[in-house]
């Protein structure tokens, strides 16, 4: 039931009846062959917005294509003009609001893996992990969008989030920030506020260490867990710039290699 709220909430998937979320729920969680096309049903809009996210992804390569693990991954079709197309997106939509009480809108996405933890615990720390976004969304005016379905088997585990943000900026170009929130992370200050205004100049907003990041060089001194993102084209380039270090192959190791010797 509560997720059947918020997909009425933030406009997710086909915007129609409960039953017929209930129906798209069903279908992609339950059964390995849907989850081919979860990716798309995520971007989809509605068909007489005539939105640029839904023909973007229609050209999307046939993922039961065996890719050639030599060659670097792809996340989808490189797109190169999204701040135009959400511009004219925008201008062709003037009744959908891009702001939330006065502030861009933003769309806290989180999740946790298709299938139940080993230990029951682990279910219910998740459940209450939720419910704690969920608490500090509603009061801060946020939407928020949680995901059980791996987009792509080849991106599981930590890098399961690339696609699926790259999935919600196409198909919410009304939604200026993604703020990625691990499914263990959770508020202990239900008061504080994202000061948007002083990242007005910046497209990523990540928690890191001075000493360790700008002193050391490590790369351990950035957290992952918890980050805002721009939906824009730097944004897009920065995945696609990324994604190739995810799947196991010659990028991964070639990378790995690269880090060890500069560590």
């Amino acid at each position: 039931m509560t997720i059947l709220v918020l997909r009425g909430t933030i406009g997710a998937g086909q915007f129609g009846t409960p039953a017929q979320d209930f129906e798209e729920i069903r279908m992609h969680l339950t059964s390995a062959a849907s989850e081919m096309h979860s990716s798309r049903v995520l971007a989809q809009v509605e068909e007489e917005k005539g939105g640029p996210a839904k023909r973007l992804l229609l050209k999307e390569d046939n993922e039961d294509v065996i890719r050639d693990p030599s060659e670097p991954y792809r996340l989808g079709p490189v797109i190169t003009n999204w701040d135009r197309q959400r511009q004219q997106w925008k201008a062709n939509n003037p009744n959908v609001s891009t702001t939330s009480n006065g502030k861009p809108r933003m769309l806290l996405v989180t999740g946790s893996q298709p299938t139940p933890c080993e230990n029951p615990v682990g279910d219910h720390y998740l459940l209450m992990s939720f419910k704690n976004k969920i608490d500090y969304c509603r009061l801060h005016s946020i939407e928020i969008f949680y995901n059980m379905a791996h987009l792509d088997q080849e991106m599981a585990g930590f890098w399961a989030k690339l696609p699926l943000i790259r999935k919600l900026m196409l198909g919410h170009p009304e939604v200026e920030w993604i703020w990625w929130m691990d499914s263990d992370a959770m508020f202990t200050d239900m008061l504080f506020e994202v000061p948007l205004h002083k990242y007005e100049n910046y497209n990523l907003v990540m928690h890191g260490f001075d000493e360790l990041v700008y002193k050391e060089k490590s790369w351990t001194g950035l957290n992952t867990g918890s980050f805002l993102i721009r939906n824009c084209q730097w944004t897009l380039d920065l995945l696609d710039a990324w994604a190739p270090m995810g799947p196991k192959g010659i990028i991964r190791d070639k990378a790995g290699a690269c880090g060890s010797l500069l560590l």
